[in-house]
């Protein structure tokens, strides 16, 4: 092969490879098929995750307003949690009806959405209390286990700072 042969084949190879570099580099201007379909995949897990926040104080405010109410209905019942105290006491009466209380306006806040974080601040204090209160009264059992649940989501709604349908920011 002489040599302008070779010439012509090492351009023709510089070329085949430079053209094949531009096909396969995602130089072309605008949005691909592909690329429009994973936004819309982000955008959708997006919502949800924003939207799964609201979903999760809500749920919250509807287990706190289910014992709050239950503790202002039949306040006898839920005396026996209470500690030290006789169950048949007045005092322990009064302390279930203000626990309540409490667990219904808290309820009501975070359904609501007045001052989430706040909310779920004293519900983690008001959960801790009842799993203290539930381990000295009877021991570690599944209620335990299932206000550690209640205190983990209590938690996970404290470090969210929320931002849809939130009365206050």
């Amino acid at each position: 092969m002489s040599v302008s042969n070779q010439k012509v084949s090492q351009v023709r190879r510089d070329s085949m490879s430079r053209s094949k570099s531009t096909l396969n580099s995602n130089s072309v201007p605008g949005p691909t098929p592909h690329s429009e379909s994973l936004h819309k995949k982000y955008d959708l897990l997006e919502n949800i995750g924003e939207w799964g926040f609201v979903a999760a104080r809500v749920l919250l405010g509807l287990v706190l307003l289910w014992f709050g109410y239950h503790e202002l209905v039949v306040p006898g019942l839920w005396t026996g949690y209470v500690p030290i105290i006789s169950q048949s006491s007045h005092l322990a009466q009064i302390l279930v009806l203000t626990h309540g209380w409490v667990l219904t306006i808290l309820a009501a806040a975070l359904i609501f959405g007045v001052a989430p974080r706040l909310a779920s601040l004293l519900a983690v204090v008001l959960m801790i209390e009842i799993i203290i209160t539930l381990i000295a009264t009877a021991g570690l059992s599944d209620l335990v286990l299932r206000d550690v649940g209640v205190l983990g989501l209590a938690l996970a709604l404290l470090g969210r700072s929320h931002n849809r349908l939130v009365l206050t920011t």
